[in-house]
């Protein structure tokens, strides 16, 4: 036997479906993030990643490329949270809508409710359409992104493979 036909009899060993999402989470965070960025350094928005740093007196390099940085990596490990949200919420659920509410509601819960906690975000009232648009959009396809990878995977694991994955 050549060790071309040995290679062939060897099973691939998936990775557990809790190291899915959160790789999911991670990198969903880590490119929807830069993808903010980027919108927020072509004035797009006004509100960019270092959003998440506002609540913290840490001084004016929040507000620098720095600062975008560090919340860039940041939203990227808060976003394997969000993933795991997810999961709990609507994993079962093999359908795109699902990811898309789940980020549209991510924003509002960002934009409206926790608002008091970012000092330097205006309310929702106050902050321009342009603003308001490409950041909504963007947590809508991030949302679409984590949700229908994370049920996609399962539905794979579960209907295709008989894997069973506890809820």
């Amino acid at each position: 036997m050549s060790s071309n036909q040995l290679e062939q009899n060897q099973t691939e060993k998936e990775m557990p479906f809790n190291v899915v999402i959160a790789i999911t989470g991670f990198f969903g965070g880590l490119f929807w993030s830069l993808i903010s960025y980027l919108a927020f350094y072509l004035n797009f928005s006004r509100v960019g990643p270092a959003l998440v740093l506002m609540p913290w007196a840490l001084g004016d390099w929040k507000n620098t490329w720095i600062g975008q940085l560090v919340s860039i990596g940041i939203i990227s490990v808060l976003s394997i949270g969000i993933a795991f949200g997810y999961r709990l919420i609507f994993v079962k659920i093999n359908k795109p809508w699902p990811g898309l509410l789940y980020g549209v509601g991510l924003w509002g819960f960002i934009f409206i409710i926790l608002n008091p906690v970012f000092p330097g975000l205006k309310p929702i009232t106050s902050l321009d359409i342009n603003t308001l648009v490409t950041n909504l959009c963007l947590f809508a396809v991030y949302g679409l992104f984590i949700g229908y990878s994370i049920s996609y995977e399962y539905h794979e694991r579960t209907v295709h493979e008989g894997e069973t994955i506890q809820s």
